[in-house]
């Protein structure tokens, strides 16, 4: 009940009125106590002066305790005899000898023993039980008293008027401790309302509400604290804003990024990681794997405390996978903190490192291969200049022609890649016939295949539409496809080339045999560089790996599509799609 401000306010303020008031009582009784006292002896020097003195000393001389009865009667009204002050006639032992009240009860006080000393006894303090005054009367020569006057007051009116200001006083404390309960009630709402709404303001901000904004009722330290406290609310949702705004862009990019991001502590225990970590290694976040269970075979270095202070990249393989996994630390070592493990699948950059290499080594075989033809034939028709047939040097100039031939083709691939690579193979596009193109090819191509024991059949429709494209570009995407087909294709095999309109403005050609086919596992590369399904039968038939790759970046530059589908042992078919519509640079329309 007390803990709260409001009630210590008003417990503060009532106990304030307690000793405030405890202290003004105490004071005024005090103070009729003392004047009391000090009227007392004041009205009693003012009796017991010289010339009484005298008058007490002839009587007392003359008829003894009753003169002096007589001479202090005579002073009743200004002695202030009553029933609570008497007087009282002793002799110069301090016996009664007669009085205002022969039933008073005496005392021997310091005063009367001051006076039996012959000295007169004027002293008493406000914390005495009474208040008196010895006279001593009738000295004679050697300073012996005869006779004692003495007045004693049993403050019972003093006790009867300080009681009454007890009263008054208690009265008082009750009416200023009923206004003091009053007042402090209102004082310290005025007071606690504000802390109260500010309060409840903080718990609203606490709880995420950051709109709060709290009325300044007063220009005090209050209304400048409410002030303050808005102030701190509007800084505090903005600041609150914008770390939400990062933390929501981290969040995104967390969830959202190729790359695998697992948190753990220095423990080893998992704190969090993306949707990437989970298809990368093949785990769950239900699983609650820690860092040893997750990443056993990562190759790691002896020392945890190593691990925690540098970065650290290693490799692992996973569901045919290779992930670069890179460890670094995050937080203070003696503190909060631990490792966070970046996971990069480097499976496709392998390949075409494999494959790079794989190339450099297939093109280097197919250079050598017709340069050492060229230097051996060259070299016997150098050495035997003149003593060879005719006919012996026409075939090794032929062979050296053909080898030349095929070194062209080699460095056209390459550089035709090259231009790919760089975007600088710049079409010509114009307008053509796709029938007359297609028959051309495969005139050209007849007698390579009829060589092969092949069978090369067209089928192109007289009404086959006008295509606009780069005309050279096309007819070696044909040939490329062809000369696969002848290749690949035993002797006695079919090859057929076709080509259809087909809706929405574009053609269609389709080349297809029934060759050695493909392997299912292999058609989905086949369109990769440097990419060979048998390398032992492609560095046979002479090839490179780049025919399909370039002729699908030909076919996609004319925003056409190129497919391949085969069954092993049994065939291929090659299917290219072509617009008909593209803008020629010739200054044509398009169609």
């Amino acid at each position: 009940m007390f803990r709260s401000l409001h009630m210590k306010l008003v417990l503060i303020l009532v106990l304030m009125i307690i000793s405030v008031m405890a202290v003004v009582g105490t004071f005024l009784i005090n103070s009729v106590s003392t004047f009391y006292l000090d009227s007392f002896y004041e009205q009693m020097q003012s009796v017991f002066t010289g010339d009484t003195i005298l008058s007490m000393e002839e009587a007392a001389a003359e008829t003894g305790a009753d003169g002096l009865r007589t001479i202090v009667d005579a002073h009743r009204s200004r002695l202030g005899i009553d029933d609570y002050r008497n007087y009282a006639i002793l002799d110069g032992q301090g016996r009664f000898l007669d009085g205002s009240n022969p039933n008073l009860t005496l005392m021997r006080t310091s005063n009367v023993i001051s006076a039996m000393a012959g000295g007169v006894g004027t002293r008493s303090s406000v914390s005495d039980s009474m208040m008196d005054i010895a006279v001593p009367v009738d000295m004679d020569e050697n300073g012996s008293v005869d006779y004692i006057v003495y007045i004693v007051d049993d403050k019972q009116e003093i006790s009867d008027l300080s009681w009454r200001f007890f009263q008054i006083v208690m009265q008082a404390m009750m009416f200023g401790l009923l206004a003091a309960i009053l007042l402090s009630f209102l004082l310290s709402k005025t007071i606690t309302t504000p802390i109260e709404r500010i309060t409840q303001g903080a718990r609203s901000i606490a709880e995420g509400n950051f709109d709060q904004v709290l009325g300044v009722q007063s220009s005090d330290e209050i209304g400048e604290l409410t002030r303050s406290f808005n102030d701190m609310a509007r800084r505090l949702k903005g600041t609150v804003g914008e770390v939400q705004g990062e933390r929501d862009k981290l969040s995104t990019l967390f969830l959202h990024m190729t790359d695998g991001v697992a948190a753990f502590t220095t423990d080893g225990e998992l704190i969090h990681m993306n949707p990437a970590t989970e298809n990368l290694l093949g785990v769950r976040v239900e699983d609650d794997l820690s860092f040893d269970e997750m990443f056993a075979d990562l190759d790691m270095p002896n020392s945890d405390e190593t691990a925690m202070r540098s970065f650290l990249t290693s490799e692992i393989t996973r569901r045919g996978r290779v992930l670069s996994v890179t460890l670094a630390p995050y937080g203070a070592l003696d503190g909060e903190g631990g490792v966070i493990a970046v996971i990069h699948d480097i499976t496709e950059q392998r390949r075409l490192d494999d494959a790079r290499r794989e190339f450099v080594a297939n093109v280097s075989h197919e250079l050598r291969t017709p340069l050492t033809n060229i230097r051996s034939y060259t070299e016997t028709l150098l050495d035997a200049a003149g003593n060879l047939p005719l006919e012996t040097e026409k075939q090794f100039l032929g062979v050296i022609s053909s080898e030349s031939e095929r070194m062209a083709r080699i460095v056209t691939d390459l550089l035709t890649l090259s231009k790919l690579d760089y975007g600088r193979m710049e079409l010509r596009m114009t307008r053509f016939q796709l029938g007359d193109m297609l028959r051309n090819v495969a005139g050209a191509m007849k007698l390579t295949a009829e060589d092969s024991g092949h069978e090369l059949t067209v089928d192109t429709p007289d009404d086959l539409p006008q295509i606009v494209g780069d005309r050279e570009r096309i007819e070696q995407v044909v040939v490329n496809i062809l000369s696969n087909a002848v290749k690949y294709t035993p002797s006695g095999g079919h090859i057929r080339l076709s080509a259809c309109a087909v809706p929405k403005n574009r053609v269609r050609i389709t080349v297809e045999d029934d060759g050695v086919g493909i392997p299912a596992a292999d058609v989905p590369r086949l369109f990769e560089r440097f990419y060979r399904v048998d390398k032992a039968r492609s560095r046979a038939a002479g090839g490179t790996g780049l025919g399909l790759a370039i002729a699908k970046e030909i076919v996609e530059q004319h925003e056409g599509k190129i497919a391949l589908a085969s069954e092993y042992g049994k065939g291929t078919i090659v299917t290219i799609t072509l617009p008909t519509d593209l803008a020629a640079n010739t200054g044509e329309e398009p169609v």
